[in-house]
Formats: C-alpha cells, structure tokens, sequence
C-alpha cells in the first residue's frame, strides 16, 4: 500500500497539520449532511454531539457545546439565529472582538486536536461567530477553512416552516437567509496570505451533494487541503452510502410560491443567482467579490426603508406589550368562587352559598 492510498489513522498524526472545517450557512440548507458526510469520512466532530430529532433524524453532526455557546452570546447579543436586521451583525460583532472569549474557544478546540488533528464544527448559528472561530483556530495552530452549504432559498424558508413552525411569515425568512449569506459570504474570504496554496473556502450545493457526494466532498476535500477526505478508505465510503437519504430533499419549491414583496424577490433570486457562480470552478473571485458587497448594500438599503415605513408598526406592537405587562402585575388574582361560571353558581341553594361565604369570612352585610 502507498503513502497516498493510506487512510488518515494509519498515518503519522504529526506529519498532519491541524485544519478545522467551518460548515457555514442557513439552517435547513443541508449543513448537516455536508457535515455528517465528512464525519463518516474520518474528520472529527466534538464530542458531545447534539441529539438527533424528528427534524433531523440522522443527526445534526454538530457540537453541544457549540450550540450551548452560541445561544448563549445570541441571547446576550439580543439577536436572533434567522435574524434579518443588518445591524444584528454588529451586535454579534462585538463579541467576536472580545479577548475572553476568544481564549474561551481557544481553549475549547485545543483539546480536541488530541483525537484527531482535522476538524469540523457546524451549527446554524455559526456564521453570526465566524470572526471569533478563525481567530480561535489560528491560536491553536490549525488552518480554518470553510464550506457554505447552498440551497435554494425557497426551499430554506419551505423546510423551516414545515419543522419549525415559523411564525414570523414568508418575507422575513427570506430577508433572513439573505441577510445571513450575504454576511456568510463576506466573512469566509480569505485573510491576505491565508490557505497558501490551498483554498480557505468553498461554497457547495445541496443539489450537488445529494447527486453525487463522492464527487462533491472528493472535490472539497482537495481544494482545502483535508488529508481525512483526500485519504479516506473503502468502507468509510460505504458507510456514506448508507448514511444519504435520496429523499432527504423533502420539501421543494420556489420563489414565487413565497409570495414576497417585489424588491426582496428579486434581491433573494439574485443573491441566489451570484452564490451559485460561486460554486463553479474560477468563480469566486474579485469580481464577484464586488457583487457581493453591492447586493449587501442594497439589502441594507431595503431593510432601511422598510423599517423606516414600518415605526408605526413597531411603536403599535411596544405598546400593546406594555400594556398586556401593565394588566398582568395590576391585576388581583380572581377568587375560587369568581371563577366559578355563574349559571352554576345560580344553581347552588342559598342556604348552602351563605354557609360557604360564613365559613370563608365572606358573609355580606345585611341590607
């Protein structure tokens, strides 16, 4: 057997750079089969993993702590995981910038290298943090490189309503996923001098992987310099085979069944568009960089006017909230007796209603 035929634990772990594997993009978009796939293909994932669920019943391939550390920086953030304000950026951005907790993800992820020197870390809520991890993964020595997961948007907003029971409507799922790739995309270009002579990122389809994964993920694996994926051996192939669902893509459909306002719909369909060049071989350049930082000025300029036009709304729905927390602290809790329904109370004999009021101190004057 040659050095180039042998699989990545048969190798010396000291002649393998350390390398984390950043699954990035919308949720619903097919990060965890992207993650899942590299994972049976011998990357490693942190253990504890999060659960499977009804949603994703093969498993999310994503890390607890990942999870648990991400909602907890939202929540201080006040920003939610499909957030589509641009602004929301900058709250998460302040974060990203703080030593603590750099160090705190730092200090997470060198441990991990012990097991296996080639990593991957995904969570929907990752690209809000993006800035934070690559800092964190050069501290400890190893390369970040990145995989964006694409999928169209109608089919994001499609999946989320159907599992997640999405209550906030068609418009503001889709300004989300624009709002989140756009950003995505701005944050995954390289640093000057980052990746050598490898890649430091992709952007890959979900139709793609699903087609034809070996082809797919062999083509990732080698474009960011991944000895797992490049190395990987004959049974861990079948055991990918076992893991894709051909059904997997279970909810379809397209942008105009979204029936959204005319200026997001053409702003997602050409964010959509320009991802997809960027998934073809020669097209994520300078050029398309400059795209890019267009249609995210003028999704700023649309999320703007919109939440400009909509400060009535805004106001209205503050108020009816303080005025809905004003009732609950003023109100006096009703006794048991008003609770009762009156036509039962009406069927009670006097005698035994004045019996009750007497033993409950609630006998009424005479008048």
């Amino acid at each position: 057997m040659t050095d180039q035929a042998r699989a990545i634990d048969e190798m010396n772990p000291d002649g393998v750079p350390r390398k984390v594997l950043f699954v990035a993009g919308a949720g619903r978009s097919g990060t965890s089969t992207l993650a899942g796939i590299v994972s049976r293909l011998g990357m490693h994932v942190p253990l504890p993993e999060v659960p499977p669920d009804d949603s994703n019943p093969r498993g999310f391939s994503e890390p607890q702590w990942v999870v648990d550390v991400h909602d907890e920086w939202l929540r201080e953030a006040l920003v939610q995981v499909s957030d589509s304000r641009p602004s929301a950026w900058y709250e998460t951005g302040r974060i990203c910038s703080r030593e603590p907790a750099r160090i705190r993800v730092s200090e997470w992820l060198e441990p991990h290298f012990d097991v296996h020197p080639e990593l991957v870390v995904k969570d929907p809520r990752l690209s809000w943090f993006l800035g934070l991890w690559r800092v964190a993964a050069i501290r400890t020595g190893a390369t970040p490189v990145f995989a964006t997961m694409l999928r169209p948007p109608a089919e994001v907003v499609g999946s989320k309503q159907k599992y997640y029971a999405n209550k906030l409507g068609s418009a503001h799922l889709a300004a989300s996923w624009v709002n989140m790739l756009l950003h995505t995309e701005r944050a995954t270009r390289p640093a000057e001098g980052e990746g050598g002579s490898e890649q430091a990122r992709v952007f890959v389809r979900y139709e793609d992987l699903l087609t034809d994964w070996v082809k797919t993920s062999t083509a990732l694996g080698h474009a960011l310099g991944l000895q797992t994926i490049i190395h990987t051996r004959s049974d861990q192939i079948r055991e990918v085979h076992r893991f894709i669902d051909p059904h997997l893509r279970r909810v379809t459909a397209t942008l105009d069944d979204l029936a959204l306002p005319k200026r997001l719909h053409e702003l997602t369909a050409e964010t959509w568009e320009q991802l997809n060049d960027l998934a073809d071989e020669g097209g994520d350049n300078s050029h398309a960089h400059a795209t890019f930082d267009q249609l995210r000025e003028a999704y700023v300029e649309l999320y703007e006017e919109a939440e400009a036009i909509s400060r009535s709304t805004a106001e209205h729905a503050r108020l009816q909230a303080r005025r809905r927390a004003l009732a609950e602290t003023t109100s006096e809790p009703r006794s048991l007796a008003d609770r009762v329904p009156h036509d039962v109370r009406a069927a009670i004999p006097p005698s035994v209603r004045r019996a009750a009021r007497k033993a409950l101190g609630r006998e009424r004057d005479d008048q």
